[in-house]
């Protein structure tokens, strides 16, 4: 009997991931601020330890991004020292952006205001202001640079949500580009 009831809590959690993500995180254990945006399936996003990793406020995670809490290599050393383990926080700051498929790894903190391009490996702690990228991550513009950079190349589409704003890219594309396909 326990394990069906363990199997339909399980169920109960892969539905719960599926149909509202910000609930799936808080429900096994991940500390957040308020609106906090994830983009994709969270399952296995925040790792074993889900409950030492804290999310600020206004913080977007894209798909496929993985907060890793420990070290799993300790597993090769443990006939030697039974008792080692390496397991940190991941604290993250307000207004973040976390790129696709980014990895952050054990004892990282990233501060206020700061992008991680896609596909960055977060090894060290990033500060206030930063947009990072690479593998590892490094610094590599402030995001006051980065809003300087991208303002000129804004479609000024961004307030549109939905079909309304797929309409309106169509649009824009087809009369810039001649897109035949759009």
């Amino acid at each position: 009997m326990k394990s069906i009831i363990k199997i339909i809590k399980k169920i109960n959690l892969l539905v719960l991931a599926y149909r509202d993500h910000i609930k799936y995180a808080k429900k096994i254990g991940v500390n957040m601020g308020t609106d906090v945006h994830i983009y994709g399936n969270p399952i296995g996003m925040f790792g074993t330890e889900p409950w030492i990793i804290t999310l600020g406020n206004h913080v977007h995670i894209t798909r496929e991004v993985l907060f890793v809490t420990h070290d799993g290599g300790t597993l090769l050393y443990r006939h030697l020292i039974p008792d080692l383990e390496i397991t940190a926080p991941i604290t993250i700051g307000d207004y973040v952006y976390i790129g696709v498929r980014s990895i952050i790894l054990p004892g990282v903190k990233i501060g206020n205001n700061c992008i991680i391009a896609a596909g960055s490996i977060v090894t060290k702690d990033v500060p206030d202001h930063s947009v990072v990228g690479g593998i590892p991550a490094k610094y590599i513009k402030s995001t006051d640079a980065y809003l300087e950079g991208i303002k000129n190349k804004s479609l000024h589409l961004g307030h549109l949500k939905g079909e309304e704003k797929d309409k309106a890219l169509r649009k824009y594309f087809k009369e810039k580009n001649n897109f035949e396909h759009v």
